[in-house]
């Protein structure tokens, strides 16, 4: 059945008179005619019958008309609800948030009062792909090789967060192999930045005391300030450290790093506003670590 011979019919079945029904189609009569004729001939039953010198849905076209009326007002209005669905997903960024979820809230938060209309959905799971912004973190970024991914990166130093005092008060670096009596404090829920730390101290042979651990980076900032124990803390993306109470103390048992992986999925139609959105959140990354290396000189 073609769509057109389905549009002529319901308009014949509406108007149950042929010359009209052609005259609002803007088609000539002969034509409206034997559209209806074969698209009888396909279903193999009669949709109207003569009457006179008008015509009338038989029960079949009455049927018919009932049964394919709503299905063809939706298929109808398709185009209409694609095109609204395709501006919704324009105005919106699925933002997977793996790594940094404080400092890259902190950005979602400014970007916003630049561009109120954007809907930015949160999301946290490290196994979908459906997203057109993810943050996430590795030790050392690999770039995946036949990936059409833009990718930011964006290096942070890892320290030793320590309590200030006497113990450690002039102290500015620290071998963690001198640390093995000292209780340490973990950020539970980051299981990638736990990895890392794991690896880390794998590396180099030193198998830290856990005493205590928190979801939230305040509450181990607070911890440590308390003098409850110390704990590894990424160069900028958990915020500052209040220097009266805590010291960040650099690691000299080897390097240790960490990559925020800033990544761009281009899934849209239009991805003119994701794309600005990632511009700026990289930009905001950016001089967040310039602004804490130049306050930690």
């Amino acid at each position: 059945m073609e769509l057109t011979h389905l549009k002529y019919f319901l308009e014949v079945a509406k108007n149950e008179h042929v010359t009209k029904s052609a005259r609002n189609l803007c088609i000539v009569q002969p034509a409206l005619t034997q559209a209806i004729h074969k698209l009888e001939a396909e279903l193999g039953v009669d949709l109207f019958k003569v009457q006179g010198r008008n015509i009338k849905l038989t029960e079949c076209g009455r049927f018919f008309y009932k049964s394919l009326k709503p299905l063809y007002d939706d298929i109808e209005a398709l185009p209409d609800r694609l095109r609204a669905m395709a501006n919704e997903l324009n105005q919106t960024v699925n933002l997977n948030v793996l790594a940094a979820s404080t400092l890259v809230t902190n950005a979602v938060i400014k970007y916003k009062q630049t561009d109120p209309g954007l809907r930015i959905n949160l999301i946290q799971n490290e196994s979908t792909t459906l997203y057109d912004v993810c943050v996430s973190t590795s030790e050392k970024y690999v770039p995946v090789q036949g990936s059409d991914e833009e990718t930011f990166v964006c290096t942070e130093k890892i320290f030793l967060a320590v309590p200030n005092t006497p113990q450690y008060k002039k102290r500015k670096s620290v071998s963690l192999k001198d640390l093995k009596d000292e209780n340490f404090i973990g950020l539970y829920g980051s299981k990638r930045l736990s990895s890392i730390y794991a690896e880390f101290c794998n590396r180099v042979g030193f198998h830290s005391n856990t005493s205590f651990v928190s979801d939230n980076a305040t509450a181990v900032k607070d911890a440590i300030a308390g003098g409850v124990g110390v704990g590894f803390w990424p160069e900028f993306s958990w915020g500052r450290m209040d220097r009266h109470k805590v010291r960040l103390l650099e690691i000299t048992d080897g390097e240790f790093k960490r990559d925020i992986v800033v990544r761009l999925r281009k899934n849209k139609q239009n991805n003119a506003r994701v794309e600005q959105f990632f511009a700026f959140l990289c930009s905001f990354l950016k001089k967040e670590a310039q602004k804490h290396r130049q306050l930690a000189k």
